[in-house]
Order: structure tokens, then sequence, then C-alpha cells
């Protein structure tokens, strides 16, 4: 997306609404500083930030509001749910997953946001109202859509690209990459499977498990961000991947192609933002959302981080090739295949965490093992420590 708005940038100077708008607010007096600071938290490469000519997001909302912007990001959604838990930083600010959103909810993590310090929420498009996973629209704002495919090296990958079973293609052994979050990883093994992403039924996780299991020998790593140097540099051939990315990926590397499985069905997600309970800034936060829902600044943002936007008045604003691209507005056929995360039960929960371990570790063989190991250096650490203690005591004797 960067090499798009270089190439267009003479284009857009003269001829679009938003970088007319930009120029009559770069020209503006800037607000006073109020001396105020919001700590924002979001996924990693996933906002303009001035970049090649690309707007500021940040500091075009300290520059109207003297609102300072501490930002810094995150991989995963368990990632952030870990931050959170844990009470080690406060947040003013945070985007995850619509799922993610549930849980947080649920767990009284996130507090309802006053929607008179949100008026351009008025922008959201009907069909992101209310949705499923904050089901009375209380606790978010969406950010952003998309959905999830393959990124695939042409020199090497020659094959139609329309079903994950590429994934567990043997002659890729060892240049594969596959999601490192279990949502992600295992959603690809369900719809191989036939099976829901949102499914309680144990057999069908455990059945999701043993085909990451039997993957886990031909993938070269589990990432996130990584994916971007890796596919880059020819290191890996195939991965999975979220659509927006293909903007970087795809545009900045002819080698590189993206594909949507058409066979089984892709994630349909939704990121959005919230205010965690422990903000302290709640009303600096709220001002921050309702930056980020004017149309000319969703415009600006998206058409830089290539993920697709929720408001028709932001996507009027949008070049050509970017609304008619099926990789950022899938056609229909495509997305009445795809499926949103939900929250899941507990119990549920509990047996994703454990059979992700069991993944990641090679199985429950492996993972005793591993216990029986570090059991072992405990007993020589006490041993060595005990020894050490009484010897001191000898010789002070």
């Amino acid at each position: 997306m960067k090499k798009r708005v270089t190439a267009f940038a003479l284009l857009i100077l003269f001829v679009c609404p938003l970088l007319f708008s930009m120029r009559v607010h770069a020209q503006a007096q800037a607000a006073p500083k109020t001396g105020v600071t919001i700590n924002v938290y979001n996924w990693g490469e996933y906002i303009s930030n001035g970049v090649e000519g690309s707007l500021d997001v940040n500091k075009e909302f300290t520059r109207r509001t003297g609102i300072e912007v501490n930002y810094t990001t995150f991989e995963s959604n368990e990632n952030l749910y870990a931050k959170l838990v844990s009470g080690g930083a406060n947040y003013d600010v945070v985007i995850p997953s619509d799922y993610m959103i549930s849980k947080l909810v649920r767990e009284g993590l996130l507090q309802k946001l006053d929607f008179q310090n949100i008026p351009n929420f008025k922008h959201i498009d009907p069909e992101f109202l209310k949705p499923v996973y904050d089901p009375t629209g209380e606790y978010s704002v969406p950010y952003t859509w998309g959905v999830v495919g393959i990124f695939y090296n042409k020199n090497y990958v020659k094959e139609t690209v329309d079903s994950w079973d590429i994934l567990w293609d043997e002659k890729y052994s060892g240049k594969i990459l596959m999601f490192d979050n279990p949502r992600d990883a295992f959603g690809i093994a369900q719809k191989m499977l036939g099976f829901s992403f949102n499914s309680t039924e144990s057999s069908e996780w455990e059945q999701a498990a043993m085909l990451l299991k039997q993957q886990k020998p031909l993938v070269q790593a589990y990432v996130m961000d990584q994916i971007f140097d890796k596919m880059a540099s020819g290191e890996a051939w195939v991965a999975p991947y979220y659509a927006g990315d293909a903007a970087t990926l795809v545009e900045s590397n002819p080698d590189i192609g993206f594909a949507i499985p058409t066979k089984q069905g892709t994630n349909f997600f939704v990121d959005a933002a919230c205010v965690p309970v422990t903000s302290k800034n709640k009303e600096a936060a709220e001002a921050y959302i309702n930056f980020l829902c004017e149309p000319e600044i969703a415009a600006a943002n998206v058409e830089y981080i290539g993920y697709s936007t929720p408001e028709s008045a932001a996507k009027e604003l949008l070049p050509e090739e970017i609304v008619n691209n099926p990789n950022y507005y899938p056609p229909e056929e495509i997305m009445n295949q795809a499926e949103t995360f939900a929250v899941l039960p507990d119990d549920t929960n509990l047996q994703l965490d454990t059979l992700w371990a069991e993944v990641k570790m090679g199985g429950p063989g492996e993972t005793a093992t591993l216990i029986a190991i570090l059991a072992v250096f405990l007993a020589v650490y006490l041993v060595v420590i005990i020894y050490k203690r009484r010897k001191r005591k000898w010789e002070l004797q």
C-alpha cells in the first residue's frame, strides 16, 4: 500500500477530496497542549504513520486536539489479553478483534463508551452495528475489517491456490509458515474439516489439533508479523495471513501472490476500538476513537494500511483500484462462506489452550517429557543449594 500512496501522490494532490481536506486541516492553527497523554495499544503495522507522504494519524490527532499519543503495538489478541489481565500497563484505547472483545466484555475488562463523545460513530455502516461480539453495541467502535487468505511465492508455487490444503503439502516442507495464535491456526484446521470456528464439541477441537500436529513437521515457523520478512526474502513460500497485508507484500514484491481459499471458506474478522476499565483518560480516549471515525481520516488510514473500512463515507474517498480489489472488498460468494470468531465457553477455551500447547510442543508425550526434564533440573538445583548452605555452615563452625 505504501507504493500505491507514492504512485498516486501527484494525482491525488489535485483531484482527491481527501488530500484537499488534509491541506485545509494542515493550514488550521494547532490546538494548545492539554498536558494529557493517552496510551494506545494496537496491532503492528496497523496505522498510517506518515511514511512516504501518508497521513501521520497520531501526529494529526495531537495537532488538532493537543492530546499526546503514546502508541505501542502487540502481535496477537492473546498477547493483548495477557497484558490487560496482568495489570502491567494502563491503556486508554485498545483495538482487539471480535472474539477477544467478547471475552474482555464478559470478564469486565472494558467500559461502556459515551457515544456523545463519539459523534462520528454515525458514519459506521448499519451492518457493523450491534455485532455478535458486542450485541448491545456499547463497548466498541469498528476500526477495520477483513478476511484471511494465503500468501505464496509465484516462483515456487505454480498451482492454483484455492484451498487451505496447500499448507499441508509435503512438497513445500520447511517453506510453510503458520499463525502463531490458536484461534487463527485452529480456524484453518476447522474449515478443512468442515467444522465451525465456534464449535463447542470437544471431539471437533481434538480432530483439529490432530490435523495441526500432522502439519507441524512441515512448518518452518509459527509467526505473526515476521511473515513480511520471511516471505519477502524467499525464506518461506506459503503462509496464511490477513488480506489487508496484501498491500504491503504483494504490491512491493511481484513474486508474491495472494488468494482467498474458496473451497472451504475463511474467517471474516472485525477489529474495533475499545476503552479498558483501567483507562484514566476516558474522554480523551473517546476523542481519539471519534477522530479515527472521521471519514477523511478513516480513508487515509485504510488506504495506507490496506484493510477495509466499515464506513461507506470513507470508502467513497478511496481510489477505485482499492474499492474494486477483491482482496480488500471480497465478492459476495466469498463473504457468504466466511465466518466470524465468537467468544467460546470457558471449558472450550481451556481445551483450546491445552491443545495449542500440545501442537506447539509436539503432543502430550513431549509435554510430559518437558515437565520431567524441568523437574530433574529443579531437583538438581535444590540439591546444589542445600549442599552450598551446609558447606557454608560447616566452614563457619
